[in-house]
């Protein structure tokens, strides 16, 4: 059931208040270090002195005033970060205190507080079976703060996908659309639980060629095991099918983990042959140490 604005306004406030006490403690430098500019754009020129490297002397300057002098450049820091955000039917699902969707929130609110902190860019995608909402790249305080009531304002609805399609996950329409609307190199983090088992490698290796993908993998526990607690009516929230299952036995419960090691290691796979970083996050975990391990190994790679 959708929010209504009070519950909205309310929800904004506390994700805003949980994910701003942690950017400073937590991401402000690990952040920095980990997402780069650009390259090297220019800063200003300057008289040579001995030892400066002969190819940066600016030849124009130097023969208008009769003296060698040298360019000087910076790392172009401005960052444009997209958000690509799932919005389908089984994002609703959730066995804790809140659901996958909630997670996803939560996750994003901390990385855009960041990104916010470092002056860069933010923009937001939200997709379901197609793309729902484009939001093009903002800078500045009340640019997130929408970003983050918009994210609030799309709770996924299971009931939509009982009767069509509309609540199913296409994450190859997402990639594509962001290829397409986002030209110049970019951070596209992806949150998602992946509950698609279309072809959509091909769209991600695309999406990464061009911009630094980073796949964020939202899970439940109830997702890759079963509590022995007898009969269970499982539905699928994105197509409705229901199927009843006798956890009490052994084997039932052994074939299912099974089944979700297998999904599991079959995106591991279709993200190693993309090239793409996985940062795994799920809803009995505190995400914050998520976030540290997948940071510290993305600096320690980039030394």
């Amino acid at each position: 059931m959708p929010l209504d604005v009070a519950e909205i306004v309310k929800k904004v406030r506390r994700i805003q208040i949980v994910a701003s006490r942690q950017v400073d403690d937590l991401l402000a430098g690990e952040y920095r270090s980990v997402f780069r500019g650009r390259g090297m754009e220019f800063d200003e020129v300057r008289e040579y002195t001995p030892g400066d490297d002969v190819r940066t002397i600016d030849w124009n300057v130097t023969a208008r005033t009769g003296k060698p002098y040298v360019k000087r450049y910076c790392e172009e820091r401005e960052l444009t970060i997209m958000f690509a955000v799932d919005v389908s039917a089984s994002g609703a699902f959730g066995s804790q205190q809140g659901s996958k969707f909630d997670l996803m929130i939560e996750v994003c609110a901390l990385l855009m507080l960041s990104a916010q902190k470092n002056n860069d860019k933010i923009g937001l995608v939200l997709f379901s079976d197609d793309v729902k909402a484009y939001f093009p790249p903002r800078k500045g305080r009340a640019a997130t703060r929408r970003l983050i009531r918009e994210l609030v304002a799309a709770q996924p609805d299971p009931a939509r996908g009982k009767s069509a399609a509309e609540g199913r996950t296409d994450l190859g329409a997402a990639l594509s659309f962001v290829s397409r609307v986002q030209r110049r190199r970019c951070v596209v983090f992806v949150i998602s639980d992946y509950q698609d088992e279309g072809d959509w490698e091909r769209s991600l290796r695309v999406t990464n060629a061009r911009h630094d993908v980073v796949a964020i993998t939202a899970s439940d526990p109830r997702e890759h095991a079963l509590p022995p607690v007898g009969f269970v009516t499982l539905e699928d929230p994105e197509t409705g099918e229901v199927i009843e299952l006798d956890t009490r036995h052994e084997r039932v419960r052994e074939l299912f983990a099974e089944e979700q090691r297998r999904r599991r290691d079959g995106l591991i796979d279709r993200m190693r042959k993309s090239g793409v970083d996985q940062l795994p996050v799920r809803t009995d975990q505190p995400y914050t140490a998520s976030l540290h391990r997948f940071f510290r190994m993305r600096e320690g790679r980039a030394r």
